[in-house]
């Protein structure tokens, strides 16, 4: 599969995930599946287990996808957090195997307002 193949599939996991429907987004995920959270140190292998906390995951939070950008077996995306009204913006690294997602890593943070010491050299954003 190509980039642009990958590039749906990484768009359509966060569709699935934004439904919850664990089954259809546990089918992207490849047999050797493992996810990284750097933040919490935590390794999860397996697609059982990646589907296993979202579905327990108390209060799941609700997805706004940003830009997801694609080059060979590597896509990426941005995403937007709603955890019942606290946001929370993501990155995640998505490597591909036989068309499937083989390493996924995430990234999360807050938003914070920026200091007014650099307002003279930035453009506020949305």
């Amino acid at each position: 599969m190509g980039e642009a193949e990958n590039k749906q599939v990484a768009e359509e996991l966060w569709r699935l995930l934004e439904k919850q429907d664990w089954d259809a987004a546990g089918a992207l995920l490849h047999d050797e599946f493992v996810q990284e959270w750097p933040q919490s140190k935590e390794r999860i292998r397996g697609r059982e287990n990646c589907m296993a906390i979202n579905r327990n995951y108390p209060g799941f939070p609700s997805q706004s996808m940003g830009r997801v950008l694609a080059a060979g077996d590597l896509v990426t995306s941005e995403v937007v957090l709603d955890y019942g009204g606290q946001t929370y913006h993501g990155i995640s690294i998505f490597e591909f195997r036989d068309g499937k997602i083989v390493r996924e890593t995430d990234y999360f943070a807050r938003p914070f307002d920026a200091p007014e010491w650099r307002a003279q050299w930035v453009e506020r954003m949305p």
